[in-house]
């Protein structure tokens, strides 16, 4: 009986190596590998209802409008638009909340100073147009395939 368990433990150890080594060569392809497609870069804006003039909020059919208006002549490969909800305090003190909206560009990295002014563009035209503080805007280096 000792000789079977000892092979069995013997043998299952020799089976666990054999796994372990075959596998982490292999996990550590797959993590040196991360060649997900062509260099991009992402843009997300993000638009804001609340008017400072504390006017009524932009309705969504004049944010529908100024997508299809603005953003999509800038963005004919697509976009994709999230909604939102945003808060903050005011310099009063006072929470100022809204319904806010995301849009997520993706445009080639070899493009980003002619898309960097077509995104400072719309910034500006909602900003005046809905007399917003500011529309926020981050930028990541992503690979993207298509």
């Amino acid at each position: 009986m000792k000789w079977t368990s000892d092979t069995r433990g013997k043998v299952g150890g020799g089976v666990l190596i054999a796994l372990l080594g075959a596998g982490i060569p292999a996990l550590m392809g797959a993590a040196l590998h991360t060649d997900a497609g062509e260099p991009y870069r992402e843009t997300r804006l993000y638009f804001g209802t609340e008017r400072t003039d504390g006017g009524a909020p932009v309705p969504e059919r004049e944010f529908m409008r100024f997508l299809d208006q603005e953003i999509t002549p800038a963005f004919p490969e697509g976009l994709t638009l999230h909604d939102g909800y945003g808060q903050w305090r005011g310099e009063n003190g006072k929470i100022v909340r809204e319904t806010s909206y995301e849009v997520v560009l993706l445009y080639p990295e070899k493009d980003a100073d002619d898309r960097s002014g077509r995104i400072e563009r719309i910034r500006d035209a909602y900003e005046s147009r809905y007399r917003q503080d500011s529309v926020g805007r981050s930028d990541d280096k992503v690979e993207a395939q298509f």
